[in-house]
């Protein structure tokens, strides 16, 4: 089966950048920190990074990277696929 590098770097670099927008909500409702603190607690480790203010064009810069970021490791992926599965 071979896939559409186009759609699959779509695909990637909107899982990405939803990841992202969801971080994003968490720190403009404040509670980032909190969860940051959380999952470095459940993991052993001692918080040493404190979540700045929310601005709207770091969060827009944050979604257009891991867009772009994903967008080319989708194609990437799609046409290893392609070739690792040639047709006969």
């Amino acid at each position: 089966m071979h896939t559409n590098p186009i759609r699959v770097g779509l695909v990637f670099g909107l899982v990405l950048a939803v990841y992202h927008a969801c971080w994003s909500a968490l720190v403009l409702t404040g509670v980032a920190q909190k969860f940051l603190d959380f999952i470095f607690w459940a993991h052993f480790i001692t918080p040493v990074y404190h979540v700045e203010p929310f601005e709207i064009v770091r969060a827009c810069v944050l979604l257009g990277v891991t867009f772009g970021v994903g967008f080319v490791f989708g194609i990437v992926a799609s046409l290893i696929w392609n070739g690792l599965h040639a047709r006969a």
